[in-house]
């Protein structure tokens, strides 16, 4: 049995089909603050997939699940970025705690080994692009980027203090269908209000990279199967960047709609904590023997395709 928490969002279903597809029985722990059931309705009556409604920040409820799993996949935490704008401890509570709680019903029910869903947001305005997994020292500059390194460091120590074993996997963004947040995701529900504008925050230049969830969780489970340090610790990614000027362009373009404006609100960045640059070094994933199916503009043309299906446009 395989736990992943988060199971029924975006990134976490698309893990909960690659651990179906290569055999294996999933409880999935979820409070569906963001996560959907109809995510995981194509499992519904296969006996492979158990879903638990519980809320990480209850520590009986997590113990509870953790009672028969071998692997925890800890997906869950704050989706938005930009919450922790406005609600300062959203990330502290959903990222940092939620781990603790993941790591404490891990210690008291024997599970020893965790698979944890980090960020390249930890490296905060990194001044070495691509950034390596040995880049330091980290600064975050997001409460998202924060709570994810103190979530890796909790994981570090459980490992050295209780003999676990763990995978923390610094992600790109990650794109793909059931997206429910993010810049593409936010680009077609302006062209759904405004079929004739498109506003983009800041001024287009920011600059990131990006990875289908399908390679994403691709990628994960292949590490996972081929590493075996005490803490293995990889950036997940593609090895290229696009700019969100070439995202708005090519949203447009998905979109079949004629005349569209494209209008920036200038800056640099398109918020408080937006990193407006990142470039993942990935070699160390590619040593391994992995290799996306999809670079980032393919990753984010098939996006675009499937969330405008998805969403209406």
């Amino acid at each position: 049995m395989e736990l992943v928490t988060g199971g029924a969002g975006f990134i976490g279903s698309h893990l909960v089909d690659a651990l179906v597809s290569n055999g294996k029985t999933v409880r999935v722990l979820d409070n569906f603050s963001s996560g959907r059931l109809e995510f995981l309705s194509h499992h519904e009556d296969s006996e492979a997939v158990e879903v638990v409604k519980a809320d990480l920040l209850d520590s009986e409820a997590v113990r509870r699940a953790m009672s028969g799993v071998e692997v925890v996949h800890h997906m869950a935490a704050n989706p938005d970025i930009r919450l922790g704008t406005t609600v300062t401890d959203t990330d502290l509570k959903q990222g940092t705690v939620a781990t603790y709680n993941v790591l404490e019903a891990m210690r008291l029910e024997d599970v020893g080994m965790i698979s944890f869903s980090s960020s390249s947001a930890v490296y905060g305005e990194a001044d070495v692009m691509p950034t390596p997994e040995t880049y330091g020292p980290i600064k975050p500059i997001s409460l998202y980027g924060a709570s994810k390194l103190a979530s890796e460091a909790l994981i570090t120590a459980w490992c050295g203090t209780f003999g676990a074993k763990s995978w923390i996997h610094r992600f790109a963004n990650i794109v793909g269908p059931r997206g429910t947040h993010g810049v593409i995701y936010d680009f077609i529900h302006k062209l759904k209000v405004d079929p004739s504008r498109l506003e983009v925050l800041g001024n287009g230049m920011q600059e990131k990279s990006y990875m289908s969830a399908h390679d994403c969780v691709q990628a994960m489970v292949h590490l996972v199967d081929n590493t075996d340090s005490d803490v293995n610790l990889y950036n997940l990614g593609t090895g290229d960047t696009c700019s969100v000027r070439r995202i708005a362009e090519i949203v447009v373009e998905q979109s079949n709609l004629e005349g569209v404006s494209i209008d920036y609100t200038g800056g640099d960045r398109g918020w408080a904590g937006d990193v407006p640059k990142t470039s993942l070094d990935v070699d160390s994933l590619f040593s391994t023997g992995f290799r996306p199916e999809m670079m980032s503009e393919e990753a984010i043309r098939n996006t675009a395709s499937a969330l405008i299906s998805e969403i209406g446009l």
